[in-house]
């Protein structure tokens, strides 16, 4: 019996789905990302915002109606498991966020219902995710970057985000098991690790004692072969001296840092559960410390209570900050948070046009942001070649499927995963263009 997998979300939820594949290949059985080839179709949910749980919702769905044997995994069924089989009652199974290792188990009995509705449900009561080491992911895309998930959970408790519930605490993996994983996936080809995790500043604090980030970075940097580390979701209070120290220091860490802020303003930063203080003079010391750093944060617009004047506070943080790299995101109302039931909720309109004139802003410093780059050369990896010779790159300021790509042209034959350097030409909003020197 053949089974899919359908991945919905982040790159934590993609780590999730090839661990889960791992083990069901591991266990002999033939899995494939062609759902229309499958018995059995995984679906591995998003339950971050409203949004990303209806399209979640829809593939279920539109599976459903073509009469897959269907498994919900990971958020959803952790937030909703009496409602979405209620909802979706065909559902062959569920399986909570820190269960994954029950895939085997789920499906087996799925498969064994030989015609019959057989309905599995491994759903804990109270989410606790510890990494399942000593499987080997079947990676979905093997290309010249991958994604390392070195912890998971989350001990904030942001007032707009349900993740702690659907995680449970935090946990780190070993700087061993990490460390091994990066050789393996160095030893496949991969040029590129991207450390991931629900907080990366936060690593190693339940395992070690204190914030290890800077430690395993070293403990990385020292790989034979690997070309560029990279760091994504640090937090703000938690950029200590001895990590930017390391990240200006190491050579294969890429000067590059996300750093979601979320606002600037110290009410609306306190509604939010969120550290308050002056982002302003952390920006600038990543920038004294770190030479040629870009940074990339994301805000959010009209968060509960958030007025007109502070708004603009944030409009003009942002036009004296010109981060690098930015992302704007509306204020999405979910249960289960302490932001659900505050007063003073902003009109979806309003917060539509806050966000659109925030990005109208960026897009401009973007622009010359990416002029800055003309005449330079940049280090960049590449990523594919299209059918008319043109070579897809990422600089080192640019993480993968969320930023800007740099397309280049050369006369040499190119390998993906390689790192060249590329003179920049020229520049639009996003994307650079240049030629392989």
């Amino acid at each position: 019996m053949k089974i899919a997998l359908l991945n919905h979300g982040c790159a934590k939820n993609l780590v999730d789905s090839e661990l889960m594949l791992g083990l069901l290949a591991q266990r002999g059985h033939e899995v494939t990302l062609d759902e229309r080839d499958a018995d059995i179709v995984v679906v591995n949910t998003c339950s971050f915002i409203h949004d990303a749980e209806k399209e979640s919702v829809q593939t279920i769905l539109q599976l459903v109606q073509e009469g897959k044997k269907v498994i919900a995994t990971g958020c959803l069924p952790q937030k909703y498991k009496e409602e979405l089989k209620k909802a979706i009652p065909e559902l062959a199974g569920m399986i909570g966020t820190s269960d994954i290792a029950d895939i085997v188990d789920v499906v087996d009995k799925v498969a064994a219902g030989n015609g019959k509705r057989e309905y599995v449900s491994k759903v804990s009561e109270r989410p606790d995710y510890i990494y399942p080491e000593n499987i080997e992911r079947q990676q979905i895309t093997i290309g010249s970057s991958s994604y390392i998930k070195i912890a998971d959970g989350c001990n904030y408790h942001c007032g707009y985000c349900i993740i702690p519930q659907l995680r449970g605490e935090y946990h780190s993996r070993t700087i061993e098991n990490i460390v091994e994983e990066a050789k393996s996936l160095v030893a496949k080809g991969v040029t590129e690790i991207v450390l991931i995790a629900q907080d990366t500043t936060s690593y190693g604090i339940d395992l070690y004692g204190k914030n290890s980030l800077a430690k395993l970075l070293e403990e990385l940097n020292n790989i034979d072969g690997l070309g560029w580390i990279r760091i994504m979701y640090a937090y703000p209070s938690q950029m200590n001296d001895e990590l930017i120290e390391a990240i200006a220091r190491l050579d294969k860490v890429v000067k590059y840092i996300d750093l979601p802020l979320q606002h600037c303003n110290s009410e609306i930063l306190k509604a939010m559960r969120r550290p308050v203080f002056d982002y302003s003079k952390l920006i600038q010391k990543l920038r004294d410390k770190i030479p040629g750093v870009a940074i990339r944060t994301a805000f959010i617009v009209g968060y509960p209570g958030e007025t007109d004047e502070q708004f603009e506070e944030l409009y003009k943080f942002v036009k004296a900050m010109r981060f690098e790299k930015m992302g704007v995101f509306e204020y999405s109302r979910e249960k289960n948070t302490a932001s659900y039931s505050m007063e003073d909720q902003v009109p979806a309109k309003i917060k539509k046009q806050r966000r659109k004139r925030l990005m109208e802003l960026q897009k401009r410093i973007s622009r010359e942001v990416n002029e800055g780059y003309v005449g330079k050369i940049l280090p960049c990896i590449i990523e594919g070649i299209t059918d008319d010779g043109v070579i897809i790159m990422r600089s080192e300021h640019d993480a993968p499927e969320i930023d800007g790509l740099v397309y280049a042209k050369s006369d040499k034959a190119v390998v993906p995963g390689d790192i060249e350097n590329v003179l920049i030409e020229s520049a639009d909003d996003y994307d650079l263009f240049g030629i392989i020197k």
